[in-house]
């Protein structure tokens, strides 16, 4: 609650709480169209993609896998380049429908590969992504010069907060019902996670819980990046930060995951607002340099701990990591 009152008053233009409260209506103007749509937007942004990390990680049985390391990012932005070139006059929700539909579509053909891979080390997965998302960025970036939308592409090749304003940014609140919906299946995801055979056991189907997950994953991706952009290593360090200190069972650890990736990016944007002030440096070089550190801290910690969780003192803190650790190259502790 502290930082984001905090945020409300961090800009360019200086916005008092005295003015406010004498009712001076310049200021309550950019209040309300500018700086509380941002704040909304990067809690739901932080939320979501944290959120769809932590389902994509449970569902592929890997720590490393995450919207950008599963092609869901750039599946996004393929499809809001498909909506500039064949629906140039679409609204927002235009394209956004567009996002959804190829993000889905990404995320699954990306799932559908590493099923058929026999080897399913802890780094092959990711780096699977990691190609197939690259070779979307290709075609996207080839027909973004070929039909000259370079500039018109770069808005949702890089995330940044600033065009947020009240009425641009309304779509970003699907990350609030897709966030309760998948608390709901928290438990399946769990299940899921084990196995496909582990799951009929328990009597779960687990095709359809696989598609209902990666789905409520990849629209939330998609509804930031229509709004936002493309940022990486939410979704890929916050779950696993989580999961170090409270396991990996999703129901008792979304809700801290959420949490803490509204703080992750809330921090992050008011370090881009005032670190060259009055300029504003794009959210995702901030949350780019700080999560690359925090990626490699994670990865030599799992290749030195496997996915040992962080017992603090006075808290018996278990998940069911030590289950499904073999099953992403973790060793078992």
């Amino acid at each position: 609650m502290f930082l984001s009152a905090v945020s409300l008053f961090v800009g360019v233009i200086d916005i008092q709480v005295t003015s406010l409260l004498a009712g001076n209506l310049e200021q309550w103007e950019i209040f309300i169209i500018s700086r509380l749509p941002r704040l909304l937007a990067i809690l739901c942004t932080g939320i979501g993609m944290s959120t769809a990390g932590l389902i994509m990680q449970q569902l592929c049985m890997n720590k490393f896998v995450s919207p950008t390391t599963g092609a869901t990012i750039s599946s996004a932005q393929f499809g809001i380049l498909l909506a500039l070139l064949f629906w140039p006059g679409s609204t927002l929700w235009g394209r956004a429908i567009f996002a959804f539909t190829t993000a889905v579509l990404g995320t699954w053909i990306f799932v559908w590969f590493i099923q058929r891979i026999q080897f399913k080390d802890v780094v092959m997965v990711p780096l699977v992504g990691i190609m197939f998302g690259n070779v979307i960025g290709g075609i996207t970036n080839y027909l973004a010069y070929k039909y000259e939308m370079t500039q018109a592409l770069s808005s949702w090749l890089v995330g940044h907060f600033s065009l947020v304003l009240k009425g641009r940014y309304e779509i970003v609140y699907l990350v609030v019902p897709l966030v309760i919906l998948a608390f709901l299946f928290a438990n399946h995801f769990n299940i899921v996670g084990m196995g496909k055979e582990f799951s009929k056991n328990l009597g779960i189907h687990y095709n359809l819980i696989l598609f209902v997950g990666l789905t409520i994953a990849a629209m939330i991706t998609a509804s930031v990046v229509v709004v936002v952009g493309s940022i990486s290593y939410i979704g890929l360090i916050v779950p696993n930060i989580i999961a170090m200190f409270k396991g990996d069972k999703i129901r008792g650890t979304l809700v801290d995951t959420a949490l803490f990736g509204a703080i992750f990016v809330l921090v992050c944007d008011m370090i881009g607002r005032v670190v060259i002030m009055p300029y504003e440096l794009p959210i995702e070089l901030i949350v780019g340099i700080v999560g690359s550190v925090l990626f490699i801290a994670l990865l030599l910690y799992r290749l030195k701990n496997g996915r040992k969780v962080i017992r603090l003192k006075g808290a018996g803190i278990t998940g069911c990591g030590s289950v499904a650790s073999s099953l992403d190259g973790g060793e078992k502790k």
